[in-house]
């Protein structure tokens, strides 16, 4: 009850755009293959920040 009004880290959004970005991969992957990979590649750049930032909070 008192993580109701907690603020999501930067980390939990990243985290939270790549999985919606996957699904959104997923389900196009059924009818236009280019736009699956286009969602892909764009979840890959978030994957990417979140490693980023994974990095940088471990230095």
């Amino acid at each position: 009850m008192f993580g109701l009004f907690k603020k999501k880290s930067e980390k939990e959004k990243l985290q939270e755009k790549h999985k919606d970005l996957m699904q959104q991969a997923y389900d196009l992957s059924r009818t236009d293959r280019t736009a699956s990979d286009a969602k892909t590649a764009e979840a890959e750049e978030v994957l990417k920040q979140i490693e980023a930032l994974d990095t940088a909070s471990n230095s």
